[in-house]
């Protein structure tokens, strides 16, 4: 398995490229905790075959996953994959909506115990990824704060009457 990538990342590729590895990753060395952020994840490609395949290959018991966004609209029609994978493990994967007045933006991120990929620039899918310690603590504070001020949101199924 390629090493996580470090350092500065530049263009849509290099973002799914090195989401691709992060997934894989965790899946390989048994990552517990993996934090996923984007405002709407209109552009992550986890309606992917692969993607998929990496998450059930990471999903067991005491794993978690937090997926938070401003929205999960696009889900249904670009991630259906992903939506019918969440169904299936919805009680390790937890869902929050962040888009209370007075909240932070939602940052574009991965974040995990020992890495991170943060989008600086998401139109240019710029951003930096790595292990530095400091970088990935800032990213923490400004996700736990989306996460204070979030909600639970896009549950695993809907019930009617």
């Amino acid at each position: 398995m390629p090493p996580l990538p470090e350092g500065a990342f530049d263009g849509r590729e290099a973002f799914e490229s090195s989401l691709r590895l992060a997934l894989d990753a965790a899946a390989a060395q048994g990552w517990r905790e993996i934090v996923l952020s984007d405002p709407d994840f209109s552009d992550w490609p986890l309606g992917d075959r692969s993607t998929v395949a990496a998450l059930q290959a990471w999903s067991a018991s005491g794993r978690s996953c937090v997926v938070l966004a401003k929205n999960f609209d696009v889900f249904a029609r670009h991630h259906a994959r992903f939506v019918q994978w969440r169904q299936t493990w919805s009680h390790i994967i937890e869902c929050r909506i962040c888009n209370a007045a007075g909240a932070p933006a939602v940052p574009s991120a991965i974040w995990t115990p020992t890495w991170f990929l943060q989008r600086i620039d998401i139109d240019k899918g710029r951003g930096v990824c790595g292990r530095d310690r400091e970088r990935r603590g800032g990213l923490r504070e400004l996700l736990d704060e989306c996460l204070r001020q979030g909600r639970p949101g896009f549950p695993a199924s809907t019930l009617g009457l």
